[in-house]
């Protein structure tokens, strides 16, 4: 059995290589002005948490095959939650591979339950992406929540999301950048995070 302090190492390592690495991508991009207001993810709270994620894994009985499935989901959602807080773009780069590799561990187990959650969740976020011409909603963050129901499932998913933009909403209300649009991404990764234990530990 793998001991709870090496996974809380290798997922706190894994927070941090995301962080780095959506440094790297967002070091030259500029922020839209219609987009979201640049800010500063908080890196050491990710750290920590994804450290205590891959503990809290382990203690409730993760195999090798979903640590390693949640160990990309987290490096996922960290790296997205920095460059939507950053620059304000959910990079393709992170989402796309991380959707692909859950993807074709669905096909090669013929679970065909991951692959329709995926889709029920991307549709409503497409459309909303669609509808507001990515002003209101992205379709970076449209792909992470595909990745989030991968991840999830469904029904697990629609409620992480649910409070996600509750969360959103009510911050963002009450906040100085009430005006400006809501940087999605941080709060899909921190519910989907919270979720995850749920999700891939059943």
């Amino acid at each position: 059995m793998i001991p709870v302090a090496l996974a809380a190492v290798f997922f706190a390592s894994i927070a941090f290589i995301a962080t780095w690495a959506s440094g790297i991508v967002c070091a030259n991009v500029v922020p839209a002005e219609d987009g979201p207001a640049p800010g500063k993810a908080p890196y050491a709270i990710l750290i920590v948490a994804s450290g205590t994620l891959g503990g809290v894994l382990v203690a409730m009985g993760a195999q090798p095959l979903q640590l390693g499935v949640s160990a990309i989901v987290a490096f996922a959602m960290v790296a997205c939650w920095c460059s939507d807080a950053q620059c304000g773009i959910v990079p393709d780069l992170f989402t796309l591979p991380a959707l692909a590799v859950l993807l074709f561990f669905s096909f090669a187990q013929r679970d065909w339950g991951m692959v329709a959650s995926a889709a029920i969740t991307f549709v409503p976020f497409a459309g909303a992406a669609l509808f507001s011409r990515g002003y209101g909603m992205g379709w970076g963050d449209a792909k992470l929540v595909a990745l989030t129901g991968a991840a999830l499932g469904a029904p697990l998913a629609a409620l992480a999301l649910a409070v996600a933009c509750a969360a959103a909403v009510a911050v963002h209300r009450f906040s100085k950048l009430r005006r400006t649009p809501i940087a999605f991404a941080p709060y899909i990764a921190a519910f989907t995070g919270i979720a995850l234990p749920l999700g891939l530990v059943r």
